[in-house]
């Protein structure tokens, strides 16, 4: 079991989090298209990641024939079409609604529900979470005013192995295991800690034992106590943390509202525990796990990812292939369409925002730059700027360009030509 800890630091300071907020939220979505350098960029929100065979296709098709033959990989298990043409958009939207990729046009950029990707595959971990994903996709589509959540607003769900946990959610639902003592101080009637597949739900730094039947619930309810303190506040927020002090959401009185039952767990075990993310290859008895080189793939790569199941993209951008069938033949035939199948690839773990042509902001083609370095150890992430768009969570190796034409290794000054070098010394030394 993985001792409760405090988050890592990043390695270099995150930016501030506005406190007053005086626009609206322009996060793109999959209507709401972003305009770039290097044409349009529509973004979908896949709840736990999840994409039919069928939607697999789907995707494939419209990169290539709406967008640049490509589909990246979000830190959010979401993915984009990039190069999209100005007048495509009733079109793609078409193509996404007929494939299921939009139930929802009002709603569709709150579906931000990131879910342990391994969860009922491999024998760790509870398996209720992905149907906990799509119970709760579906209360948020049916609500009008979950319509106000911001685009950026994010929803955990982690299956206890605590892969996902550390993400920065908003809303985190952790699956727990029954206890067979009641905790010291907590309500005893009604008990929800004896009930099968109960949940702890985390808001704001306060937690509650719910059952896990009323997990999904539990989260809307959570959601809709942030937005009447954000409302209350006046302040934009779009984030739980962005929300000022004293200002905390009332999520007690909203479970109590919405009828269910829940126990606060006191304040020293209301640390979330922070665990390592899913490695590429074989994943259970049938399914296997494969990166996506620097977060993006080719139609043709998201093709290679079938026949399957279902296939679940993950937040360190990956792919879950469900039911792949033998493993090692599947890892092998993957490997050769230039994916990450083994965890000693040096390049697992690296990653880069989208960089130049495709972002006016960059200072660099950040991708051509990559250089994973000679050896695997902490994940790497190369920026354009500042703004570090995409970064993981925790201890990561920065990169970032800089106006003069070279890089910021964590803080230090680096040639391009160093980077392979610095990046090596980088990942293993700290």
């Amino acid at each position: 079991m993985l001792a409760a800890m405090p988050p890592t630091p990043p390695s270099t300071p995150e930016r501030d989090e506005a406190r007053k907020r005086d626009r609206g939220d322009a996060c793109p979505g999959a209507l709401r298209l972003h305009a770039a350098d290097d044409g349009r960029l529509a973004r979908l929100r896949l709840p736990a990641g999840r994409l039919t065979a069928h939607q697999v296709e789907t995707l494939a098709a419209a990169a290539e024939t709406l967008g640049d033959g490509r589909i990246s990989l979000t830190s959010r298990g979401n993915a984009e079409l990039r190069g999209l043409a100005e007048e495509c958009g009733a079109e793609l939207a078409a193509l996404l609604a007929e494939a299921g990729l939009l139930p929802s046009p009002t709603h569709e950029r709150v579906r931000n529900i990131v879910a342990s990707p391994a969860a009922g595959l491999d024998g760790l971990g509870g398996p209720e979470v992905q149907l906990w994903a799509r119970e709760l996709d579906a209360l948020l589509c049916a609500e009008p005013w979950a319509a106000a959540l911001s685009g950026r607003f994010l929803f955990v769900l982690d299956d206890g192995r605590a892969d996902v946990a550390g993400l920065g959610g908003d809303v985190t639902l952790v699956a727990v295991e029954p206890s067979t003592a009641p905790d010291p101080g907590a309500a005893q009637e009604p008990s929800v800690t004896q009930e099968p597949g109960a949940a702890r739900l985390y808001v704001g730094g306060r937690a509650w034992r719910v059952a896990g039947a009323d997990a999904p619930r539990a989260a809307l309810a959570a959601a809709e106590a942030f937005l009447d303190a954000a409302r209350t506040a006046g302040t934009g927020a779009w984030r739980v943390r962005e929300l000022p002090e004293g200002c905390a959401p009332d999520v007690a009185g909203a479970l109590d509202r919405a009828g269910i039952a829940a126990e606060p767990v006191t304040a020293a075990d209301s640390l979330l525990v922070y665990g390592p993310p899913l490695t590429p290859g074989p994943l259970g008895p049938t399914s296997l796990y494969v990166l996506a080189p620097l977060g993006r793939l080719t139609a043709a790569q998201l093709r290679a990812l079938l026949p399957a199941e279902e296939v679940r993209l993950t937040p360190w951008r990956g792919a879950v292939v469900v039911g792949a069938g033998p493993s090692e033949d599947r890892l092998a035939a993957l490997d050769s369409h230039g994916l990450i199948t083994h965890p000693v690839s040096p390049w697992a773990g690296v990653s880069a925002c989208t960089g130049r042509p495709g972002c006016a902001k960059s200072l660099a083609d950040v991708r051509a730059d990559a250089a994973p370095g000679s050896t695997r150890g902490l994940p790497v992430h190369y920026s354009g700027c500042e703004r570090r768009c995409g970064h993981p969570h925790g201890t990561w190796v920065d990169v970032v360009a800089t106006a003069d034409g070279a890089y910021l290794v964590d803080g230090a000054p680096t040639p391009r030509t160093a980077l392979p070098d610095a990046v090596t010394t980088a990942r293993t030394t700290r």
